[in-house]
C-alpha cells in the first residue's frame, strides 16, 4: 500500500509520517499492495473550534474508495481515531466481498441439477 501524508496549515514530520506508517499497518496487511493511502492532516484556524487538529483518510482500492475523519485537540489522537474507523470499513468491505463471492459460487449448482432440461438453442418460441 502506498502512503501520501499531507499537511494543510502544518508541517508534515518524520516522526509524523513514521506515526501514520505505524498506525495504519493493520490496514496495509490487509489491502492490496495497489492500494493508495492519502492521509490529510490539519489544524483549523478559527478559535471558537475546540478540537482543531483534523485528520482525513482517503483509502483508494479497487472499485471503491474509503473515506475517515475526525478532529480533537490533540492531532495523534485524530489520526489514531482515523485508522480505527478505516480499519472497520476495509474489514466490513472485505467481508461483504467474501459473502457475494460465496453467494456466486453457490448459484451455478442451484441452477443446475436432475428434472432440469436444457433445450438446444433455437427451439422454442
Amino acid at each position: 500500500m502506498r502512503i501520501q501524508v499531507k499537511g494543510r496549515n502544518l508541517p508534515v514530520s518524520d516522526d509524523l509520517r513514521e506515526q501514520v506508517q505505524r498506525r495504519f499497518r493493520v490496514i496495509d496487511r490487509q489491502v492490496s499492495e495497489l492500494a493508495e493511502l492519502e492521509v490529510e492532516v490539519f489544524h483549523e484556524n478559527n478559535p471558537s473550534i475546540a478540537d482543531s487538529q483534523v485528520a482525513e483518510a482517503t483509502l483508494h482500492l479497487k472499485g471503491v474508495t474509503l473515506r475517515a475523519r475526525h478532529a480533537s485537540r490533540d492531532l495523534s489522537q485524530s489520526i489514531n481515531a482515523v485508522g480505527d474507523e478505516l480499519a472497520v470499513q476495509v474489514k466490513r468491505h472485505r467481508e461483504k466481498r467474501r459473502r457475494r463471492r460465496a453467494g456466486r459460487e453457490l448459484e451455478p449448482a442451484r441452477g443446475s441439477g436432475p428434472g432440469m432440461v436444457a433445450s438446444p438453442a433455437g427451439e422454442g418460441a
